[in-house]
């Protein structure tokens, strides 16, 4: 791996307005679903959501990622009507409390919240199924003409784990075959802003996750016209490598995996990564900053 980072700069159209990147870009979790592995619960009431996300942009995100329904391993998907209820209204609020340059994405997989999300202000789509769990979330995306956020998955979040969805021949040319498919379908539909996302955690062991994170180049390399979003944030890829003999944190309240999330996030941006999803946006700005 070359130890200097490289990026490329790309745009975004949201909204009417493109807005071109010439950093990393890091993209601030919100999570407003109970079940969630990380902060599920956490925020529920709008005081405690726009608090939240205000907080994000002060702490260096340049995207916030709404999500409505929990993707961990074995949870159980809503109906597309009961995320867009509990979806709809976070957008609404943030899309008026917040600055009006902010740019929010909606963590979908079903095209009936995503076109009433972008209705009520959302400006990205991201989709972690890529179009496989809603045979009209393609059509949806290019009628919106929104940028979407292509990501790799096998089966659903209730059965990605499963052996059969966790099996590759090679795991970079079965992710890069997928983005060719998809990609040429996207296109067909004239959807041209695409990101793609390995999907780290999803239908993949921890090993397989670590292998892909080292190959990330050579994945990239394949497709050097689109920008990379890497989600490693406190993912299962860090909790369980962790060794048990070290010692208590002097820091309580910042868990061992935050400071995982930062080293494989460096690894991740050497590979070329142009946006970081994250829980805890401070200290993968302070690692771009750094590196740039």
């Amino acid at each position: 791996m070359d130890r200097m980072p490289h990026f490329s700069p790309f745009t975004l159209t949201c909204r009417g307005r493109k807005t071109t990147f010439h950093h990393p870009v890091v993209m601030g979790i919100l999570n407003i679903t109970p079940d969630s592995f990380y902060d599920g619960g956490r925020y529920t009431t709008p005081d405690v959501v726009l608090a939240h996300a205000r907080q994000l942009l002060a702490d260096g995100a340049d995207i916030i990622d709404i999500g409505a329904v929990s993707s961990r391993p074995g949870a159980q998907l809503l109906s597309p009507d009961e995320e867009a209820a509990r979806l709809v209204p976070v957008v609404e609020l943030l899309r008026n409390e917040l600055p009006p340059d902010t740019i929010l994405s909606v963590d979908t997989c079903y095209s009936l919240p995503a076109a009433k999300a972008v209705e009520a202000g959302a400006d990205i789509v991201n989709d972690i199924s890529g179009g496989q769990l809603d045979s009209q979330m393609f059509p949806t995306v290019a009628s919106l003409r929104v940028p979407y956020i292509l990501m790799h998955m096998r089966g659903t979040p209730a059965t990605m784990q499963q052996p059969e969805n966790t099996q590759y021949a090679d795991i970079v040319d079965t992710l890069a075959d997928y983005f060719t498919a998809k990609l040429s379908e996207l296109d067909r539909l004239g959807v041209r802003e695409v990101c793609l996302d390995p999907g780290f955690g999803f239908a993949k062991t921890v090993e397989q996750n670590h292998q892909l994170l080292h190959r990330l180049p050579e994945l990239m390399a394949r497709f050097p016209q689109y920008p990379f979003l890497i989600a490693l944030s406190n993912k299962s890829m860090i909790t369980r490598k962790l060794p048990s003999h070290i010692p208590a944190c002097a820091f309580p309240d910042v868990p061992d995996s935050e400071w995982g999330t930062v080293a494989l996030n460096t690894v991740a941006l050497l590979s070329g990564a142009s946006l970081l999803r994250v829980h805890t946006p401070r200290p993968t700005r302070v690692a771009i900053e750094l590196l740039y």
